[in-house]
């Protein structure tokens, strides 16, 4: 695992949008925005169940994030890394709801469906980069 310094720290804790690289079945990538948020040594990422990038994730732990700091792009880090833990029910959605507190000022997620079931995702970097 790789310590995460204060950079990284404040900028997932910022209001930074991640692009999320998860391994298709076939072998080719795919690339999603998200919301993203730090433990303060790991990132959290948080999905609904039935979406590309969590049958990725579930199926192949690997993961690479790039996160570029709103109020200057020319600075993002990179991350490689791997999910380690996953959790559903409660703890997964009340982690959405702080994650559309912080990205919108909404206390409550406001697109979710009535049937969606939130996963979040615990991932370990193993690898970072900044530039």
């Amino acid at each position: 695992m790789v310590k995460l310094d204060k950079k990284a720290v404040d900028l997932l804790k910022g209001k930074n949008f991640a692009f999320v690289a998860t391994i298709n079945r076939d072998g080719s990538p795919q690339v999603t925005p998200v919301w993203v948020d730090t433990d303060g040594s790991k990132i959290l990422v948080n999905s609904a169940l039935g979406r590309v990038k969590v049958k990725n994730l579930l199926r192949d732990s690997r993961v690479a994030l790039a996160v570029s700091d709103a109020s200057n792009p020319y600075f993002f880090l990179s991350f490689d890394g791997k999910v380690v833990k996953t959790y559903t029910g409660k703890k997964a959605d009340d982690h959405i709801d702080f994650l559309s507190f912080k990205y919108t000022g909404n206390k409550k997620y406001q697109g979710r469906k009535p049937t969606e079931k939130r996963i979040l995702f615990v991932i370990e970097p193993t690898h970072v980069r900044t530039w």
